[in-house]
Parts: C-alpha cells; structure tokens; sequence
C-alpha cells in the first residue's frame, strides 16, 4: 500500500486550529472535524485534492474538545462515514457530561471564559467505539496503520499511527506561541488543558520509540520525533494541573460560573 497524504486543513488562521485527511489513492480518512461549523472549511480543502466528502471513508475523532469534535455529526451525515472514538470520552461525545479542564497555562482560565472551549457541538454516538488495549487496522478504509488508545490529554485520547512514520496525534502535544502561530512552530509546548502530563509523557515516548518520525497535531506542528521526545522528557516533572469547570446557573445574572475544583 502506497504512502497515503497527510493534508492539513486549517480551522483558526495560523496553525491556531486544525484537523487532518489522510488521503489515498481512491479515499481518505479524516481525523479531527473541527469546531462546530467546520464541514465546509473540510469540504473545500478535500476538493483542492480531487476528493470530496463522500470519498471519506472514517471519521476518527482524537478527543472530546469541540475544537476535535464539534463537526463530526455533521460529518458523518454528509459523508455516510462511520465515527470513530474512545470510549473514555463517550460521556461528552453524547452530552451526557460537562468536561473539566486542566490548564496548564496562566491564561487558561481567560480562555475558558471566553466560551471558546466550550462551545456546544452537536451530540453523537460513534459508530466505532475503542477501548482500553484495542486498536484498529485502517487498512481497509484506505490508509496502512492503525488508531489506538493514548491517554493523558483526555481519559478518551486516541492517535494514529501510519507505517510511513506519521503520527497524528490530537492534543498531546503542541507547538509555537500562543497554539500554532507564526514563531517558534519548531517548538514543543504544552496544549491548553492536559489531564496527566506524565501518562501524555509515557504515551509520547512509545510512540517515536514505535519508529514515528513526525507528529502531526491539533494546534501547530508537524515536529520530529527528537523534539517530540525532548518534550516528554520534560513533562515528567510537570507540576499537577489546575481543574475547572461550569456549575450551574446562580446568583442575580442566572449566569454559570466557571471554578477552580478540589481534588
């Protein structure tokens, strides 16, 4: 099997956001949808490479974020592909749960605040739903590698891996100022929220010790395998997130208030 193109589809301008196809030579594979909204951004980029959405043929969704997971329902309608997710995160694909987020930056919480993170998408069942120890092939959708379960970011992280040494990763890592940008893209950071830094370190690790050579991820990249690895070095001495999260609606406004949660 040829080695199929990895083209990044750009969602936020500068790297800030971006989802991936993973195109053959006659389908592709999309991993991320983007936020919700996304699908005509997707639809454009799959026809600058002689594809459209019903040549999609999975939809892999790396995590629960809405910037991952906001357009996947809309997705799997145009393209009659099947969704395929982590089991771990299935209480946010439905909306059966509000996420918590670790942040690991100083403005994280301003971020929350915004509303950006927390955009509501479309809730969903994935078609296709991985657990704990199980991969799959994705050779017959196309593409010579396969999806397994790397959790840190999420409980629910999932990544690919292709035999041409790429990575696609979702959030396990980032890169350049700010998420993306147009300086030091070349740089590893941490993303916005971070479940566990030291199983994200270990999932890293396996994954440029399992021969991956360039890592393509949600907010910046791609990077090689050797700042990759530098990276996951220093995420074992990462202090423990902060955790927020909504409550419910209180006091005059009605409003719900992000908070800073105990253990």
């Amino acid at each position: 099997m040829t080695h199929p193109l990895i083209v990044t589809i750009p969602i936020v301008p500068l790297g800030i956001v971006h989802c991936h196809a993973i195109v053959g030579p006659t389908s592709c594979i999309l991993v991320d949808t983007g936020t919700p909204g996304s699908e005509h951004k997707i639809e454009r980029a799959l026809r600058k490479q002689g594809r459209g959405l019903r040549d999609v043929k999975l939809i892999i969704v790396t995590h629960a974020h809405t910037d991952h997971a906001g357009s996947a329902a809309r997705l799997r309608e145009l393209t009659g592909a099947p969704i395929l997710a982590h089991a771990g995160d299935i209480d946010y694909y439905e909306r059966r749960k509000e996420m918590t987020y670790c942040v690991t930056h100083a403005w994280g919480p301003l971020f929350l605040r915004s509303g950006l993170p927390t955009e509501p998408h479309r809730p969903f069942t994935p078609d296709l739903l991985l657990t704990d120890g199980a991969s799959v092939d994705l050779r017959p959708y196309g593409a010579d590698g396969t999806v397994r379960h790397t959790p840190g970011h999420t409980s629910g992280s999932l990544s690919v891996e292709l035999a041409s040494g790429d990575a696609l990763v979702g959030d396990l890592i980032a890169s350049g100022v700010l998420l993306g940008g147009v300086i030091r893209t070349g740089r590893a950071i941490r993303p916005p929220f971070e479940d566990d830094p030291a199983t994200v370190s270990a999932q890293l690790l396996d994954l440029v010790d399992a021969g991956m050579t360039r890592f393509h991820m949600g907010h910046g990249g791609p990077l090689p395998a050797a700042e990759v690895r530098r990276h996951a070095a220093t995420l074992k001495a990462a202090p423990p997130a902060r955790r927020y999260g909504y409550r419910g609606a209180d006091g005059v406004d009605g409003k719900r208030r992000l908070v800073e949660l105990g253990d």
